[in-house]
């Protein structure tokens, strides 16, 4: 078996030239269950799991290396002119590249840190097509519906060419404004698939619909009916084969990205450092108007500084009550709790004794004199 599978390789792979490409494609899919597996160890938190890389404190993300390998790969191949063997090792760092770097394809997409959010999904996406293209590629299919080493009476002129390539081509943009991604998309390269994209109704939310559909509301219940029917089974299924691959995303509410979380987040901080200032200037304020009520209410007393000759009514507080005022002052700008001390007794004037009158009783008049 392993002599077949050595032949097969030997006839389909390396006699067709395609084994650069084939290298591709196994450093694509390589690098990226490496880094899926890596990236699902550090987030599960794995003791004997390196983890990130941080040198400084800077997370460096392997898109950083992703770029690196597909640099060496790209210049690689043009600085040797394509020769062998280095084609093939420029193929395998080509690939690796494309792994790294399309699985941080969200991030690039959003210039955010959305790797394990919804909007994250994205770069599954990117992975997915990637890897369907370059199989697709590697057994013989070219773009627009041309198929090396076939010929047909088209395929004699060059106008029969040109007719396939932009029939395929406008089939295609048709079924990806009717909102069928994965059916235009892979539609370019199996044209057939295009056309049933192009044929069937368009998805509720696409372009094609807006354009079209509004003024048929049947066609539109239609539409409906089938996206509950049919799509949300198939984004069902999608999604718990993406949760398989890559690893179930945040739970976060509908609609709110990580962009809204961080502006949240320095939004409240920003609110609770102006609440600190201005409850410690209202506390500065408080501790000024208490100082006034002290100093007059001491200026009042017998005795007092307003009591003396040549005195001043506001000349100010007792030496005991300056210390307090101060250390209030000094709690207040430290942002401590204030601790007020008993306030000693004020010898105030008794006031004059005035009888309790009843509010709806005539007043008593005073007795005349006989």
């Amino acid at each position: 078996m392993i002599n077949d599978l050595l032949d097969g390789y030997r006839e389909h792979i390396v006699d067709a030239h395609k084994q650069p490409l084939f290298l591709l494609l196994v450093g694509f899919v390589v690098s990226f269950v490496g880094i899926r597996f890596s990236v699902r160890m550090i987030r599960a938190q794995v003791r004997w799991w390196p983890g990130n890389i941080t040198p400084g404190g800077l997370h460096i993300h392997h898109m950083v290396f992703g770029l690196g390998f597909l640099l060496v790969g790209g210049i690689g191949v043009f600085a040797t002119n394509g020769g062998h063997p280095w084609i093939d090792w420029f193929g395998l760092c080509f690939g690796i590249g494309c792994g790294l770097v399309l699985d941080e394809f969200a991030l690039i997409l959003h210039l955010d840190d959305v790797y394990w959010s919804e909007q994250g999904r994205t770069s599954v996406d990117a992975v997915v097509l990637g890897l369907l293209g370059t199989a697709l590629l590697l057994t013989g299919y070219v773009p627009l519906g041309v198929v090396p080493g076939q010929s047909s009476p088209m395929e004699q002129g060059r106008w029969g060419l040109v007719a396939v390539i932009s029939v395929n081509a406008l089939v295609s943009v048709i079924a990806l404004l009717k909102g069928k991604f994965w059916t235009g998309l892979l539609g370019i390269m199996v044209p057939g698939l295009a056309w049933v994209g192009a044929v069937r109704l368009a998805r509720p939310g696409s372009p094609w619909a807006r354009w079209n559909y509004t003024t048929r509301p049947r066609r539109m219940q239609r539409a409906l009916r089938r996206e509950r029917r049919l799509h949300t089974r198939a984004d069902r299924a999608r999604t718990w084969l993406f949760d398989l691959i890559a690893g179930a995303p945040d739970k976060v509410p509908a609609h709110h990205t990580a962009t809204h979380r961080v502006a949240e987040r320095m939004a409240a901080r920003a609110t609770a450092h102006l609440d600190a200032q201005h409850a410690r200037a209202l506390a500065r304020r408080s501790a000024r108007l208490a100082d006034r009520r002290a100093a007059a209410l001491a200026a009042r007393r017998p005795g007092g500084p307003a009591a003396q000759p040549g005195a001043h009514p506001a000349a100010g507080p007792e030496p005991e009550r300056q210390a307090l005022a101060h250390a209030r002052r000094r709690t207040v700008r430290a942002g401590r709790q204030r601790v007020y001390a008993a306030r000693p007794a004020a010898a105030e004037t008794p006031e004059p004794y005035t009888p309790y009158r009843h509010p709806k009783l005539p007043h008593p008049q005073p007795r005349r004199p006989v």
